[in-house]
């Protein structure tokens, strides 16, 4: 068994769901598991581990913060039952990466909270705290869908933008593709499309399922099922991505018109400009379709992404270095994106042959994940 294999065997099982997905939500049981895996990790590479009182953790093969230091790392949270690679397999390869490295190098790794937004709402939330991006107040206020605070679970308020991140060199963030664009195990990448997430109420008025006529209705949830076939039509058209896939209805009785439908949208695309006319479009139709069925429609941005354009010189250097690697832009937001406002900061991508992502079948070969160690070492030798 290579030492890729191994070690991934030993988180393999943490949090994995009957569906084949994972459940590893942020500071929960299987993803508390899994941090006391990363001290222990750290604790048998003779690292100092620290915390930097927004959930983050690090550990240190030199000084905690020493000036030149070069970050890396990912997240163990995921998304509902999603796949076992984006995020984990950042933080494994960084440790494996670590053994390969001489001695005395100034390199840490992070394990960031909350990346996926799927427990408390907004994504990279530990990385847009300690970058302050977002308020420890407000970040202490988010709720999980049984009413928990993130300040409750994480015990404490958020010390936010406290830590020292200006004497960092570098991050480089290795991740599993999410999309099939990789023809070789390893990729280098160059940006972040801008992206967002907004909340979507449609109010309307409940009543009976069998005795109100269809022409009294004032159904939210058919405000809501037009927006969604138009959000997939108006991103179709400006080559953009929209998704809803997330929805709540009140009461939610098979039996009940619902008075309150609650729909998540997710766009992403590739500039600002097509975005914002995508969100435009969107919501223009929903508004209409809203005066047309009896409806009301309220909008919240829960949080929305600029373009990331990752450090050039450095993705041309890196790619150079690992034997010409191809450069590709990626859709998905990360932590890396959050960072590149403040330091040089590079993405590598190991291959993944089904194209998947936040879903089980996401997955990438022992060979290529091996392979992307060797990358990410090669890297933070040659930025050390």
């Amino acid at each position: 068994m290579s030492d890729f294999a191994a070690l991934w065997a030993e988180i393999a099982e943490i949090g994995r769901a009957s569906s084949g997905g994972y459940l590893r939500y942020a500071l929960t049981p299987p993803e508390l598991t899994l941090r006391d895996w990363f001290r222990g990790q750290a604790q048998r590479r003779g690292m100092t581990v620290t915390e930097d009182g927004n959930g983050n953790l690090f550990a240190w093969c030199d000084e905690p913060w020493a000036p030149g230091t070069v970050l890396t790392g990912s997240h163990f949270d995921s998304v509902p039952h999603g796949g076992g690679y984006d995020g984990p397999l950042g933080i494994v390869s960084a440790f494996l990466a670590v053994d390969q490295v001489k001695k005395g190098a100034k390199i840490a790794i992070g394990a960031f909270v909350e990346e996926e937004g799927g427990r408390f709402g907004v994504p990279c939330l530990g990385s847009r705290l300690l970058t302050g991006m977002i308020t420890p107040e407000k970040a202490a206020a988010l709720t999980d869908r049984d009413g928990v605070t993130f300040g409750e679970a994480l015990g404490s308020l958020p010390t936010g933008k406290s830590a020292p991140i200006e004497n960092l060199a570098a991050f480089v963030e290795l991740h599993i593709e999410q999309g099939r664009a990789l023809e070789v195990p390893v990729g280098v990448g160059s940006a972040i499309w801008p992206h967002g997430r907004w909340r979507m109420e449609f109010t309307g008025t409940g009543d009976h399922a069998g005795t109100t006529r269809m022409t009294d209705r004032h159904d939210p949830m058919l405000t809501f099922a037009h927006t969604v076939l138009s959000a997939n039509q108006e991103a179709r058209l400006t080559g953009a991505h929209a998704t809803m896939g997330r929805v709540e209805a009140e009461p939610n009785a098979t039996n009940a018109i619902p008075s309150l439908v609650r729909g998540w949208l997710d766009a992403r695309a590739a500039d600002t400009a097509t975005l914002d006319r995508l969100l435009e479009s969107v919501l223009k139709r929903a508004n209409e379709r809203a005066g047309v069925d009896g409806t009301e429609l309220s909008v919240v941005a829960e949080s929305v992404t600029a373009e990331v354009a990752f450090d050039t010189e450095l993705a041309r250097r890196l790619s150079v270095l690992l034997g010409d690697a191809p450069i590709l832009p990626t859709g998905a937001g990360h932590d890396a994106g959050v960072l590149s406002a403040h330091l040089p900061t590079a993405m590598l991508f190991v291959r993944n042959p089904t194209g998947v992502s936040h879903a089980p079948a996401e997955s990438a070969s022992d060979e290529d994940c091996a392979a992307g160690v060797e990358a990410l070492a090669q890297v933070l030798e040659s930025l050390t």
